[in-house]
């Protein structure tokens, strides 16, 4: 259908909670999925949230096959995931990297839970439930984070981890916007 702006940090919505999905199999939420699928592709991000395309609701997609902004990146199914819940399974926390397509062209390390459990349902109402680990787990964790309205760099516990994408990693090809 189209590609979207996405909204960067500052954005007053970025900070807010997203409404539930009440109604599956609308011509409405599938356009939704498509301007997302669209933008996400556009911009080659491994994942993106209904709010950062300015809609406030519990909408994300993700995967990853083989994406220059993480070309180290396992693969990760695509997954269109409405009004999630996630559960971490163990106390075990994993540092990694991230970038966001809210936040251009700047990486930092956040840590996340490495093995999770979600749940949630795809566009048709169909029920996902799935025990994840690895950049599966991180990928779902950052964008239901943009579902409750935070953005990577909140979680950031170590600020001297963070900064422009062709600082940090200068002899490295990552493409970032």
């Amino acid at each position: 259908m189209a590609v979207r702006q996405v909204l960067r940090l500052g954005e007053p919505l970025l900070l807010e909670k997203a409404l539930t999905i009440t109604q599956f199999d609308t011509p409405e939420l599938h356009a939704l999925i498509e301007d997302l699928q669209d933008t996400m592709q556009a911009m080659n991000g491994a994942g993106i949230a209904a709010p950062q395309i300015g809609v406030s609701l519990q909408v994300a997609i993700f995967g990853v096959d083989k994406n220059p902004r993480y070309p180290d990146a396992e693969q990760v199914p695509y997954t269109v995931l409405i009004n999630p819940t996630l559960r971490p399974i163990g106390d075990e926390i994993e540092d990694g990297w991230e970038g966001c397509l809210s936040v251009p062209g700047m990486r930092g390390v956040v840590p996340r839970y490495a093995r999770l459990h979600y749940t949630g349902f795809d566009q048709y109402g169909n029920a996902i439930d799935r025990l994840v680990s690895g950049f599966h787990a991180r990928v779902v964790q950052h964008e239901c984070d943009h579902l409750n309205g935070i953005l990577y760099p909140m979680r950031i516990a170590d600020l001297s981890q963070f900064g422009f994408t062709d600082v940090l990693f200068p002899d490295q090809d990552i493409q970032d916007d």
